[in-house]
């Protein structure tokens, strides 16, 4: 008759080094290296001095100032300011006020980038930036459309083009696979 024997559970320590502790250590380097660190960016553009001189900006509308020259408590004092009056600049479509901020020589770059933040998230639709000033400005509320005839040739048109990027799309994703199995065919044999 076979006797059964209890098996031995088996406590491999390096194993275990390496299944826990070197996922450790790595996601350690990687946080005091800041891999994990998320940046991004903002689309801006300055315009030419002709463009400011021609349009008379400075003289378009009733500017409020707002000087980001001054010590940063007064500063995060002034960002909420602005972030009100930008905001009710928006809502009320005031074409008749805008905001002139000037930074100074002493304004850091984390306040002009708050700046730039609060126009975007208040959706401001017109500002520029000419020398040490932006100008902000609101525009007039749309003028809702009329509704008439519609003959449907852009609705038409806009589904066209919308089914033949998706044809084209697909043919491209076709044309890529084939490639990639092409050259990587060793490795399918391999499975």
């Amino acid at each position: 008759m076979i006797e059964k024997r209890e098996k031995r559970k088996i406590f491999y320590v390096p194993g275990m080094i390496s299944l826990v502790l070197i996922p450790l250590f790595c996601f350690y380097h990687f946080y005091k290296v800041d891999a994990f660190k998320v940046y991004g960016s903002l689309d801006f553009s300055v315009p030419n001095k002709g463009d400011f001189e021609k349009y008379k900006v400075a003289d378009l509308r009733k500017y409020k100032v707002f000087d980001f020259n001054e010590k940063k408590s007064k500063e995060l004092r002034k960002l909420n300011e602005l972030k009100f009056f930008a905001r009710d600049l928006v809502k009320r479509y005031d074409s008749v006020n805008g905001a002139k901020i000037h930074f100074g020589s002493t304004t850091d770059y984390g306040t002009f980038i708050g700046v730039i933040n609060i126009l975007y998230e208040e959706k401001v639709p017109t500002w520029g930036l000419f020398s040490d000033n932006l100008y902000v400005m609101g525009n007039r509320k749309p003028k809702p459309r009329e509704s008439g005839f519609i003959c449907g040739t852009g609705i038409y048109s806009k589904e066209n083009t919308l089914r033949i990027q998706e044809e084209n799309r697909k043919k491209e994703l076709q044309i890529f696979q084939i490639h990639f199995l092409k050259q990587q065919w060793i490795i399918f044999l391999g499975i």
